[in-house]
């Protein structure tokens, strides 16, 4: 899986945990919804540290709590 691919499925994990829609995401968060539907339409290949850090403080999560996922072990190059 490339890097792009688990941190929308990571994003899109905690939306669903939390019960809460990306956009609304983007609000807590700050992040322009564009932003966030280039990450999930995988037009951003290479999301910024910025961005998921603003989406980790509007989920109240550290980036390790973020990255801490299985998601994250088998990343293509």
């Amino acid at each position: 899986m490339k890097l792009s691919e688990a941190v929308a499925k990571r994003i899109m994990e905690y939306c669903e945990e939390r019960k809460i829609t990306p956009n609304k995401l983007c609000t807590m968060s700050g992040v322009i919804q564009s932003t966030v539907n280039s990450i999930f339409s995988g037009r951003s290949s290479n999301p910024k540290l910025g961005t998921i850090e603003c989406l980790c403080e509007g989920l109240g999560i550290t980036l390790k709590d973020f990255f801490d996922s299985p998601l994250f072990d088998n990343i293509e190059n």
